[in-house]
């Protein structure tokens, strides 16, 4: 298969522009992606846009990855329904710096390779540009009508909150990196996100009137989840592809949960397995869904790509302690096993006040389990919490020396799946 077939089966392309197999076929071509630089972790909704590079450079291609240090500045409104806040420049160093070592663990740098990947960041060329410059030279060629048709321009307009001219000029700035790279990289092919089709399309359109030249473009569709809800969002929020943030165990337990509709469509885009392995894992799981097989291999296999295999066994390590045998004591668990749990959230609360007893409620909402008494009352109440295995039976249990284990920790579950290590200091 060739790379867009590969892709196609795989449910990663949605809009494609006339010629662009045909482009790939032809010669090795070099191809970028944008990353908007708004924090210093990508999530796992960067992923798809990563692994398009991937899959993109072991075609033999060559893949650019953008960082939109100057873009950055001035806020997609694709997508959105009101202004984004503006980053300063200190927090959009910080966050580039970040971006750009994430994306270099995923793609081959070597310079003796002929299709070798490379970093750019925008704002190396729009430093230099004037404002008048760029209206000059650039601004021209586009009219309004043309961006005004943008989906990302119109549905602003016909909610009635309209658009500022700093992100109206989002297109157009966007459209310039395409060109310049065309220009300066002979890169003919942008890939994103189907939110950015508009975005691509001004680009490829600035880069024939401008430059006479002919540019290509595809975008994958955005994903979402079989159940309505956000794709990557967590009860804890984003799920982030940096340790600090989003702890191996916790990035394995996102996949580990997937739901069977989920995992079916996941397994194809997140994975590198071939279409003969997937199609046996889905014949396996629809024999046996109690066994979860697609999603255990699906985790396995995103979180070894991401965080690398030591992570990986240290994200199972952990799920093995917590899950595996659920019905032993919570006493049967060691120093070592509750201190070497990766991924659980692990907080100190004062000695003193177990040893005087603390009401469950005040507890967890002291430890910061719970954001409030409220919240953690109504929980308990609804038995969703559990101390040291053993659900709570009511507001009126008491947190006291008794409970802890090795005289030192109490494990708490709240919900199915978070967990908590008190440390009494």
């Amino acid at each position: 298969m060739n790379l867009i077939e590969e892709l196609r089966w795989r449910g990663m392309i949605q809009d494609i522009m006339p010629g662009t197999e045909e482009q790939l076929k032809k010669e090795m071509t070099t191809a970028y992606i944008g990353f908007d630089p708004t924090a210093e972790s990508l999530h796992i909704g960067s992923l798809v846009p990563i692994l398009l590079l991937v899959h993109l450079q072991k075609a033999g291609h060559k893949p650019i990855a953008l960082v939109g240090g100057a873009t950055g500045m001035v806020g997609d409104p694709s997508g959105k329904s009101q202004e984004r806040n503006l980053l300063d420049e200190a927090t959009l160093s910080r966050n580039i710096a970040g971006v750009k070592g994430q994306l270099e663990r995923y793609l081959d740098f070597d310079p003796a390779k002929p299709n070798a990947a490379e970093m750019a960041n925008n704002y190396d060329w729009f430093k230099t540009i004037s404002f008048i410059e760029f209206l000059r030279d650039t601004g021209k060629h586009i009219t309004v009508n043309y961006m005004m048709a943008k989906d990302s321009v119109k549905k602003r307009f016909d909610e009635g909150s309209g658009i500022s001219y700093t992100e109206f000029a989002y297109q157009l700035m966007q459209g310039y990196d395409f060109y310049w790279l065309y220009e300066n990289k002979k890169c003919k092919l942008q890939m994103g996100g189907s939110d950015q089709w508009g975005n691509i399309t001004t680009g490829t359109e600035l880069i024939r009137r401008k430059a006479g030249g002919e540019a290509f473009a595809f975008t994958c569709p955005l994903i979402k989840k079989a159940d309505g809800t956000k794709f990557g969002k967590t009860e804890s929020g984003n799920v982030w592809l940096d340790l600090n943030r989003t702890s191996s165990y916790q990035f394995y337990q996102f996949w580990l949960n997937a739901s069977d509709t989920d995992a079916a469509d996941w397994i194809r885009i997140f994975t590198f397995l071939g279409k003969e392995e997937i199609d046996q894992l889905l014949a396996a799981h629809t024999n046996d869904p109690g066994q979860r097989l697609l999603q255990k291999k699906l985790a396995e296999e995103v979180t070894s790509f991401v965080h690398g295999e030591e992570e990986y066994q240290k994200a199972l390590d952990t799920t093995a302690k917590l899950f595996a045998n659920t019905q032993a004591p919570a006493e049967s668990l060691s120093v070592e096993d509750l201190e070497g749990m990766e991924g659980v959230v692990k907080t100190d609360f004062p000695k003193e006040k177990i040893a005087a007893g603390i009401d469950v409620v005040s507890f967890l909402a002291e430890t910061g389990i719970f954001p409030s008494k409220g919240e953690a009352r109504k929980t308990v109440q609804g038995g969703g919490v559990s101390i040291n295995r053993k659900k709570v039976e009511g507001i009126q249990s008491v947190i006291d020396p008794s409970l802890l284990l090795h005289d030192t920790y109490i494990l708490v579950q709240k919900g199915k799946k978070n967990y908590f290590l008190v440390k009494a200091v």
